[in-house]
């Protein structure tokens, strides 16, 4: 039986896929591909384009990663009701993840964990903008409830609350997991994500030190950075979170975004990558997971294999 996802944390630095979005724009996807011709419904391509999300899973597995996240980011009841999918929630996370695993069940070299992707509701519960804070605090946590409920019976090692904005909006999914955990009989570990910016507050104003204590005992097993900066502007953050208690995910973009021509464009190189995350992982014991957020991809996960494996010998 292969050991848990936290189990294997404990044992080595797991390695994390890196962004799926741009690799998604990599393929070029034209109206049609899409469910209902629905033009950047991303998540949809699981329904409609299968193969090439398999291929985005594939193509990372390939490069050494321990981990893949579901394609499911945007696949909150909020987000799904945009495209018509909202009363389709359940099912919808659960082939997602079905899809991930067939994709994991190809190697057999090592254990592969699947990770349920939940990122951002589209609202800001803290906020008093009328259109963004204006909403119930019950029907965002049932929002998530059942994305973790579909996340879950699909088969998910973990959970992955992700790219948040707003504490508020954590403390709400972490709750919306146990609840779905209760309803189904079935625990699985909690990461739960923020996102800073490069002066180290999330967009609401919360720093780190009160996201921590927020959340740290809410009953999760990973707190974690992603998404908004590249390695370098995490540090001091990264720093302070090695001296708590939780295991950390690290998984920064591959560098600040520079606009160029109206389009976002990351410039660290994979071994630019590779380079600032193996020195945080010598530094700090408590960094047990790495990965890649934006204008990350396969080369990137695949020089930062390299990397662990030198430098840890990890042992399967």
């Amino acid at each position: 039986m292969q050991e848990s996802f936290i189990e294997a944390a404990k044992k080595r630095v797991l390695l994390f896929d890196g962004a799926m979005g741009t690799e998604i724009q990599r393929l070029n996807p034209k109206t049609e591909d899409f469910p209902d011709g629905k033009e950047g419904f991303n998540d949809g391509l699981n329904l409609s384009q299968p193969d090439w999300i398999k291929q985005i899973h594939r193509s990372y597995l390939e490069a050494g990663a321990d981990c893949i996240e579901t394609n499911t980011f945007g696949s909150n009841k909020f987000k799904l009701a945009e495209y018509g999918y909202g009363d389709k929630t359940v099912e919808f996370n659960t082939k997602a993840v079905i899809l991930a695993k067939e994709v994991t069940a190809e190697f057999s070299d090592k254990p592969r964990y699947v990770i349920g992707s939940m990122g951002p509701s589209g609202y800001l519960p803290s906020s008093n903008d009328p259109t963004l804070g204006e909403i119930s605090l019950d029907d965002i946590q049932q929002a998530f409830a059942l994305q973790a409920e579909g996340l879950i019976l699909g088969g998910v090692d973990a959970l992955l609350i992700e790219t948040s904005q707003d504490i508020l909006e954590v403390k709400l999914a972490i709750e919306a997991c146990h609840t779905a955990m209760e309803k189904l009989a079935h625990e699985v570990p909690i990461i739960a994500n923020v996102t800073l910016d490069q002066y180290g507050k999330m967009l609401l104003g919360t720093n780190i030190q009160a996201a921590y204590t927020t959340v740290s005992n809410m009953n999760i097993d990973v707190f974690g950075l992603n998404c908004s900066t590249g390695p370098y502007e995490m540090a001091p953050n990264v720093r302070w979170l090695s001296e708590q208690d939780l295991p950390i995910l690290v998984m920064p973009n591959a560098g600040m975004p520079q606009n160029e021509g109206g389009r976002a464009i990351y410039k660290m190189t994979p071994r630019d990558i590779a380079e600032a995350l193996e020195n945080f992982v010598k530094q700090y014991d408590h960094i047990r997971m790495v990965g890649g957020c934006c204008g990350t991809n396969p080369q990137h996960i695949s020089t930062l294999r390299r990397a662990l494996d030198i430098n840890y010998k990890n042992k399967y």
